[in-house]
């Protein structure tokens, strides 16, 4: 019996001690655990790569193509007097082309996919910096019916409201670290050859070492071999084929676009009285419409309605400006400007400016549909050689 008591004894004293030990091993491995997460919280302060607290300065600025992201910090770190906003189809605009031609200090915000709701969520916070003067390209697309920024996975709401859960998961990050990481390394001689492949591989997210190149094609991209009408034919037989017949008309919710144009648009100009507005309707080829025309009516009457509502709203306000250049038939009939139906060439990216400088094709608020009364009879009267 005494032996048994010693041996139950020494296994109680053993794992008193195993104890102990793992006690130990995990209050250290807690303490490191909490030592490498302030480390990464203390680098992204540091290096800020979304440059969210500060402009660059201790590291040469990066910036990254998820506009989504990108344009909480550069609302914070940029100096400007405009804000550019937009869909894919303002996506590459250069901001020194901008500024040239408008002579303005220009902030390029635009959002491949955005929906009115991010569109109005962004351009808001970027008010707060209180430019002078909004630049927005608009199509009916971007009213449509769509969820709020806060049930967007992709969308980083909380880091344009700068509240704390959005600087918490900035700082705290592991991901932001490795791209701290990045920004340090590319500052190191040996390493910085390294980290530029790696950046152009995507291996990182911060990859543009000029926000001139932010989502803007490359000097050598071949423009002609992507926008051609042959591409353009290709995706008008492609909407309207029978088979697909419900695409063209996604979206297309007439009284979920007013009731998005009213809240988006027509409150963020009400809201900013002494903020200029130019709002232009971008350049879709004429296909387009004959799609709609030939394969939905329905959604082309849609379209029409929707004009109809919104051009007489958006004049009667002295702050607004308002150009339709879905009538300018150089363009539009020129397939060869387009890669779709809808998304036109950087070629016509310069044409636009030229006609947002020049205030050619505005729409008169005395007459605010003779725009699209002319774009009808172009529809009605196009016919698609064979």
């Amino acid at each position: 019996m005494i032996r048994k008591s010693g041996g139950r004894f020494s296994e109680e004293i053993m794992l008193k001690h195993d104890m102990r030990t793992a006690s130990k091993h995990l209050a250290r491995l807690l303490c490191a655990t909490v030592a490498i997460i302030l480390a990464v919280a203390v680098l992204n302060y540091v290096v800020d790569p979304l440059q969210l607290f500060r402009p660059a300065r201790l590291f040469p600025a990066m910036y990254s193509p998820d506009s989504r992201m990108q344009d909480a910090g550069l609302i914070r770190s940029q100096e400007f007097d405009t804000a550019f906003m937009g869909t894919s189809l303002a996506i590459h605009f250069r901001q020194s082309e901008i500024d040239k031609a408008l002579g303005v200090r220009s902030l390029k915000l635009s959002m491949t996919g955005a929906t009115s709701k991010e569109q109005r969520f962004v351009l808001a916070a970027a008010l707060e910096r209180r430019p002078k003067r909004v630049l927005w390209q608009m199509d009916d697309w971007i009213f449509r019916n769509a969820p709020d920024v806060d049930s967007e996975a992709y969308f980083p709401a909380d880091l344009y409201r700068r509240n704390a859960r959005g600087i918490a998961s900035y700082l705290f990050s592991g991901a932001m670290g490795r791209e701290s990481l990045m920004v340090v390394a590319r500052t190191i001689p040996p390493l910085r050859l390294t980290v530029a492949r790696l950046a152009s591989g995507v291996v990182f997210k911060f990859p543009i070492a000029e926000i001139d190149d932010l989502n803007a094609l490359q000097p050598d991209f071949d423009i002609a071999g992507s926008y051609n009408a042959k591409a353009a034919l290709s995706s008008f037989r492609r909407i309207t084929d029978p088979a697909r017949s419900g695409e063209i008309a996604a979206g297309y919710d007439y009284n979920a676009m007013v009731a998005a144009f009213e809240r988006d648009a027509i409150g963020l100009i009400e809201r900013h009285p002494d903020v200029t507005f130019d709002i232009y309707f971008t350049p879709y080829s004429i296909l387009q419409f004959v799609a709609m025309r030939d394969a939905s009516p329905s959604t082309l009457k849609v379209s029409y309605d929707f004009t109809a509502y919104a051009f007489p709203r958006l004049t009667k306000f002295p702050n607004v400006r308002l150009h339709d250049f879905r009538e300018v038939k150089a363009i539009t009939h020129d397939l060869d400007n387009y890669a779709d139906v809808i998304h036109h060439s950087p070629v016509i990216d310069l044409k636009v400016l030229q006609m947002l400088g020049m205030r050619k094709y505005l729409v008169d608020p005395m007459a605010p549909l003779a725009s699209l009364e002319r774009l009808k009879a172009q529809v009605e009267a196009y016919r698609l050689e064979r």
